[in-house]
């Protein structure tokens, strides 16, 4: 009898079957301490878990971290995990699929922190209309943190970079352990009579115990009693905790308070230089309008205005009169001209013009001699030639024969 062949595939659905099918593996929660932890940039968590005799891979889907994951899991920190264990098929591996994780020990404290938080939102401690507005260009900023360590080394760079015009003033309290919320409520207190712009509050990152002081019912009403603005920036990004929900604003780091409490002074700088350069070129546009309006006015004005029009009507008055100057001068040479050839044709046609080279003009008793029947022998005679007039008696007359 053949045996029958199965392929891998088939062999990875059966195995991954019979986990989902066992109702112990498919909700159970495990213990052990955590190491390779892996926080891959999909959001998913790559981990695993294991004690002194073995060790199994874990995985945490982004969409779970949000409601199953409240602090940041790290190598070496002992853990309780939910969840379900099933074949990853690729690889043939079964792996724990981990829906939520809490610190080994610490469950006593998460419930307090779950209980504290639903009693202050219902007292309205949490409510956004509560919030204070922070101010946008401080000159005071108080820091309520201890007064050694890497949170205010952090704010107190990046104030000098971004303002170092801001006063800090640090009110040095303790933030872990026995007597450390006392000590930020007080620092809450006394920095909040002095009426500064700001108050910033937290610490650096750790466990839910390093940070539970800001998790303490005093902190928070302390922060909601105060008359300044307070920014919380406590733990890591993703640690949150009372004092978070309690603040007027809350920073994920205290490195990221410090920016949002002191803006970018140069930033600033920039911003004005440009607002200002607008608010120039507006005026110096509204400006060369009104320049050209005026001129265009002036104008009309000056077209308008009687003595401007009078000052034209005089200027054309001196045009037309120069110009009938210049007619008559035109005129006049035109007709002396006329005149002259008038006169030489005249004097042309004029007797006494023949009297030259020889001619002469006879007059016979004041009458115009022009024949010989007209006088008798030993009358006068008057002949006058181009430049005098002779007297003189006929002594003979010769007449012409008639052909």
């Amino acid at each position: 009898m053949q045996a029958r062949i199965y392929t891998v595939e088939q062999v990875n659905n059966y195995i991954k079957n019979l986990f989902q099918g066992d109702y112990l593996l498919s909700n159970l929660y495990l213990k052990g301490e955590v190491s390779n932890v892996k926080y891959h940039s999909s959001g998913h968590i790559y981990f695993h878990v294991k004690d002194g005799s073995g060790s199994l891979k874990c995985v945490m889907f982004r969409g779970k971290r949000t409601s199953g994951l409240k602090f940041r899991l790290e190598d070496g920190q002992s853990v309780i995990i939910g969840g379900s264990i099933s074949v990853y098929e690729r690889d043939g591996a079964y792996q724990m699929y981990a829906n939520e994780i809490q610190l080994d020990g610490l469950g006593d404290l998460y419930a307090e922190y779950e209980r504290l938080k639903q009693k202050l939102y219902e007292e309205g401690l949490f409510e956004f209309e509560h919030k204070k507005e922070i101010p946008k260009n401080p000159k005071t900023v108080g820091i309520v943190t201890a007064a050694t360590g890497a949170a205010i080394q952090d704010i107190m760079n990046i104030a000098k970079r971004r303002n170092p015009y801001v006063q800090l003033i640090l009110y040095p309290a303790r933030v872990q352990g026995e007597g450390a919320a006392q000590t930020i409520v007080k620092g809450i207190e006394i920095l909040d009579r002095m009426q500064l712009d700001t108050i910033i509050i937290g610490r650096g990152g750790g466990s839910i115990e390093d940070l539970w002081a800001f998790n303490e019912e005093c902190v928070a009403r302390a922060i909601y009693q105060a008359k300044t603005p307070i920014i919380s920036g406590t733990g890591h990004e993703v640690d949150t905790t009372i004092a978070d929900y309690a603040a007027d604003l809350r920073a994920p780091t205290p490195s990221a308070a410090c920016e949002l409490a002191i803006p970018d002074y140069m930033e600033q700088e920039r911003e004005r230089q440009r607002i200002l350069q607008l608010m120039i070129s507006s005026v110096q546009r509204k400006y060369q309008m009104a320049v050209a309006g005026l001129e265009r006015y002036q104008a009309l004005f000056a077209a308008k205005n009687p003595a401007s029009r009078l000052a034209y009507q005089s200027q054309y008055l001196d045009e037309l009169s120069e110009r009938m100057d210049l007619s008559i001068r035109q005129k006049y040479q035109q007709y002396q001209s006329r005149l002259q050839v008038l006169a030489a044709k005249l004097h042309g046609m004029s007797p006494t013009a023949k009297l030259i080279n020889g001619y002469g003009y006879l007059e016979h008793e004041w009458t115009p001699l022009h024949s010989v029947t007209q006088v008798q022998t030993g009358d006068d005679l008057k002949i006058i030639i181009h430049d005098g007039t002779i007297y003189t008696r006929i002594e003979k007359i010769e007449k012409e024969e008639e052909e």
